[in-house]
């Protein structure tokens, strides 16, 4: 027999007017969300509100809260959804499950974990610990004695994508690590064994367990499963496309029998394929359950119409992908910029000139103005012209070009050359080094710090071990290279290091060794661009150390404000007045890794779509003519747009020759100073451009633009 408590309800109501607050596109999916649900929600199209709203709706309508399970991926997007519900309703919002995937997780797993044999007093391994643990757990698999094989913060990502990708480590291996070499296999197998093993028996989970033994709960207790599925009678996900794998079966697992689940994401948007993320969980959604709605939230508040019609235009080539089409609320601004720049240091110069001139122009604030990248190697040359010019800056989920370790490391043995008592460069060369810990490295360095030159170094024998004897004799190589080496040739510098195995040692200690590896190219063009080490470490040094504190030389700046450089996978997400898109050519965006990769092509156009619409009101696509000696083609991106979308930039020496300037209106344009281009023109079609750039060098009449 059921015995009902009549309760009072302790989240009051809203006062909302859902249909004067919402969009009809909205309204429909807070109205209308039971049963599976899928939402495809365009950039800028109000998803956060939607997903606030219909929580609200349901609480409105005699929902219990601890029968609600809000879905997020970080901790931010939580907080802010349950505020948000918190101030509509006029009252906290208690007990509604909110919250990320590891949190939910966690809270379960303290309740019912037991029914798999885990403790309700686990403790939580973050990175570092886990870190600790794998390496003890690798030293036990007896590896081989291999100065390349893979470091334990390596053997750590391997480990993580196979829980989340719900696969063997061999697998991940080969689809994702396929640079290690076969032999290598059996030993991380071990070491994960051995680490899976070592979490049992001291009664700890890491953040991917939280995960994997949510799921395992659901999947191996078909009462708990019925039970929790009872509960949570409304399961409401964000960023959908996000997922991976495993959160896809768990979210799966969890929506039956009531199969209440409204999930919200944009196809469009996922590049997080890298990490794991599968665009197919979404794609798939209405495979995997039964009689989907699918709502569209196609009205953007973000942009222009200008850009949006060509960040519409540009996904539509996608073939994996809902079709969509985002209309614009705002009223009709300029068309998006299109310069080709003759090389990364015109690039920079025109970046660093356009964002003062939306300073002084516009009256934009330097935070309200982003240039955007793929990779971090593209800014290196406009974190040198910012530094120079004193616009100050921050960088987004990263550090600073010649912050990074590996920049660090090369830098090392240049610093050694230029100054043989620079005890810091020394150890940090010597410890990288097979078998050459920190008291090796400091014994070496003892005996080897009074030789004048490097080269003199080279041929010195310190009686070592027999493993740091191995690592000291391979660095005497790579010094003795050095030496014999014209020390102000820094391209040959950068070649001889780069040559001595150090890419073998990237392979082995990063996970993202090809980006790095990319820095390290985009390094040997940059250095070439000097002819004295002296000048070249302290130019860099000084870029290193700048932090930004210098305001723009403009009576207008506001202190504190800082130009906003980001890659685009951390700018999602985010929006800004103006943006950059920097470093359009092909094999840099696209990156050339994708070129015979279809599924991988996809996601790099879909990267191109989250940049573009990242601007509110103007949009800047720029892209070098040349790297050193090679000529570059523009973006196939830019390539299929038709020239209607964009406006083409003349961009000269001297001074920056716009194809349009502002009217005396100080709104139109003055149609004297206009450049237009025909809309039926060929993109291939420039001859001005040519003529102009001919005079620079020669080879541009091999360009295709």
């Amino acid at each position: 027999m059921k015995y009902t408590l009549q309760t009072e309800r302790s989240v009051q109501k809203s006062n909302i007017d859902y249909i004067k607050e919402l969009n009809p596109e909205q309204l429909e999916v807070v109205l209308k969300g039971d049963g599976p649900c899928l939402v495809l929600a365009g950039a800028g199209s109000g998803k956060t509100r939607t997903l606030v709203y219909r929580v609200v709706f349901l609480l409105d309508h005699g929902v219990k809260p601890e029968n609600i399970l809000l879905v997020t991926f970080t901790n931010k997007a939580a907080k802010e959804m349950l505020e948000r519900i918190s101030l509509a309703l006029g009252s906290e919002a208690h007990n509604i499950w909110g919250g990320t995937f590891h949190h939910i997780g966690n809270r379960l797993l303290r309740m019912y974990g037991e029914r798999i044999g885990i403790a309700r007093n686990f403790t939580i391994l973050d990175s570092e610990d886990s870190l600790t643990l794998i390496k003890n757990c690798v030293q036990q698999s007896n590896p081989p004695q291999d100065k390349y094989f893979p470091k334990p913060r390596v053997i750590h990502s391997i480990i993580s994508l196979s829980v989340n990708l719900c696969q063997g480590i061999r697998e991940t291996i080969e689809s994702r690590y396929d640079y290690l070499k076969p032999e290598y296999i059996g030993y991380i197998e071990a070491a994960a064994r051995a680490y899976h093993e070592r979490k049992k028996l001291i009664n700890a989970l890491d953040f991917d367990d939280l995960l994997s033994k949510w799921n395992e709960l659901l999947e191996t207790d078909a009462d708990l499963r019925h039970r929790l599925g009872e509960k949570f009678k409304y399961i409401l996900v964000d960023e959908y496309q996000d997922t991976n794998y495993l959160q896809s079966r768990i979210i799966a697992n969890l929506a039956q029998p009531q199969n209440n689940v409204l999930v919200v994401g944009d196809d469009s948007q996922s590049i997080y394929g890298f990490r794991g993320a599968d665009v197919n969980n979404i794609l798939d959604f209405p495979k995997v359950f039964k009689d989907v709605k699918i709502f569209h939230l196609d009205i953007n508040y973000r942009s222009t119409p200008e850009i949006l019609a060509l960040a519409n235009y540009s996904i539509n080539r996608n073939e994996k992908k809902f079709e969509k089409n985002l209309s614009a609320i705002k009223a009709k601004g300029q068309r998006p910029a299109l310069a080709a720049l003759t090389d990364n240091y015109q690039q920079a110069e025109f970046v660093c000139q356009r964002v003062l001139d939306l300073q002084r122009e516009n009256g934009y604030g330097l935070n309200q103005i982003a240039v955007l990248f793929r990779s971090h190697f593209q800014c290196l040359e406009l974190e040198m012209e910012l530094n120079k010019r004193g616009i100050p800056y921050q960088m987004r989920g990263g550090m600073r070009f010649f912050e990074q370790a590996h920049l660090k490391d090369v830098l090392a043995y240049m610093k050694i050359l230029a100054n043989m008592k620079d005890e810091v460069a020394w150890l940090r060369i010597l410890t990288m080094q097979g078998g050459v810990g920190p008291a090796t490295a400091d014994k070496i360095w003892q005996q080897v710090r009074d030789f004048p030159t490097v080269g003199e170094a080279a041929n010195y024998d310190v009686k070592l071990g027999a493993k740091a004897q191995s690592g000291w004799s391979n660095l005497k190589r790579t010094l003795a290279r050095l030496g014999k080496a014209d020390k102000n040739d820094l391209p040959s510098l950068v070649e001889i290091v780069l040559s001595s195995g150090y890419e073998d040692y990237l392979k082995a200690n990063f996970e993202n060794f090809n980006d790095r590896l990319d820095d390290l190219k985009q390094l040997k063009q940059f250095v070439a661009t000097y002819s004295d080490l002296e000048r070249f470490l302290s130019d860099t040094t000084l870029a290193e150390n700048f932090k930004g504190q210098t305001a723009a030389d403009d009576e207008n700046s506001v202190p504190g404000e800082q130009l906003i450089l980001s890659t685009i996978h951390q700018a999602k997400g985010l929006e800004w007045k103006a943006v950059f898109v920097i470093g359009l050519a092909d094999g840099m965006f696209p990156h050339a890794k994708t070129y015979d990769k279809p599924q991988e092509m996809e996601e790099e156009r879909r990267l191109f779509y989250v940049a573009s619409t990242r601007a509110e009101e103007q949009l800047y696509l720029t892209y070098p003519l040349f790297s050193q000696d090679n000529i570059l083609h523009p973006s196939q991106f830019i390539k299929e747009l038709p020239t209607k979308l964009y406006e083409r930039w003349d961009v000269e020496e001297g001074g920056i020759s716009l194809p349009f300037t502002k009217g005396e209106d100080g709104r139109g344009f003055d149609e004297d100073e206009v450049k237009y281009i025909s809309e039926d023109e060929e993109y291939e079609q420039s001859q001005p451009k040519k003529r102009k750039l001919m005079d620079f060098n020669p080879k541009i009449k091999d360009l295709p633009f």
